[in-house]
């Protein structure tokens, strides 16, 4: 890896934990969430609201994964073995199960949309999506909205979410280049009114690196195999063996080996509220 300036990753960490402490002192502990993927750059948040709480003496709050249905085995692993170590007392696997069972839970069956439950049917009416069925895929326009971002609403209204941390960035994804730290979602049908809390928006994707083996924060073992983001395990593909961290992460694109319809439609994905 490249040498890197430690007072200027030190500065970004600070301030990471500056809006950590400002979102957690704002809307208490146990009103908010955290969203953990197991992948770097949410390990990287993880580990900063886990410094922030114990510099304060607060609990850690809850944490989130979305299962859409085909998460890698070493990612639900890598979350199993961490869970202690960030000393997460409540850590949730949601999952669209309305989807899957009309899927028979095989990927790419067809599933019937008038065998969905009413939230999800009016979810892929509010798509513009106008045929009778679709194929079970969790990264299609169709899929990610039902198994990732309906998923998530779900979470929200049950758990009575005011607001979570998720770990995005600023030059991870051109529809997430205008974020705020602060993130207000409005209430919609089926969408409840929250706040969410991106810490580390700063941080470019070299400085998550830097990061994680500055402050012995885990790394997932897929990205030692040359896998540099990682999604739903069918549609997520690495395009060399050269561990994730030393590749050239400043001339190649970080999200090349995932599925280009979706990546092409991040906006409009993210408009629906897609993290």
């Amino acid at each position: 890896m490249p040498e890197y300036n430690v007072e200027i990753l030190e500065k970004k960490f600070i301030d990471s934990k500056e809006k950590v402490r400002e979102a957690i002192e704002k809307y208490g502990v146990d009103n908010i969430s955290i969203a953990w993927t197991g992948g770097k750059d949410s390990t990287l948040l993880l580990h900063i609201v886990h410094a922030t709480c114990k510099d304060n003496g607060w609990e850690m709050p809850k944490a989130f994964c979305i299962d859409e249905g085909d998460m890698f085995y070493e990612i639900r692993e890598f979350i199993k073995i961490n869970i202690p170590v960030y000393e997460i007392n409540r850590m949730d696997i949601i999952h669209n199960d309305d989807v899957s069972k009309a899927a028979g839970g095989v990927l790419g069956a067809k599933v019937i949309v008038a065998d969905l439950d009413k939230i999800n049917q009016a979810e892929v009416e509010r798509l513009g999506y106008d045929e009778d069925e679709f194929n079970y895929e969790p990264e299609s326009f169709v899929g990610n909205h039902l198994m990732k971002t309906v998923t998530l609403n779900r979470y929200l209204i049950q758990n009575k979410v005011e607001g979570f941390f998720e770990g995005i960035r600023w030059d991870e994804q051109g529809a997430r280049e205008n974020e705020n730290y602060f993130s207000p979602r409005q209430a919609s049908e089926n969408s409840p009114a929250h706040m969410r809390f991106c810490p580390i928006l700063h941080f470019t994707e070299r400085d998550v690196w830097n990061a994680h083996f500055h402050y012995n924060i885990p790394i997932c073992e897929l990205y030692k195999q040359g896998y540099r983001s990682l999604g739903a395990k069918v549609t997520t593909n690495r395009v060399t063996d050269v561990p994730a961290w030393d590749q050239d992460l400043e001339n190649t694109s970080e999200r090349g080996g995932r599925r280009q319809d979706k990546e092409n439609l991040m906006a409009k994905l993210r408009e629906l509220g897609y993290m």
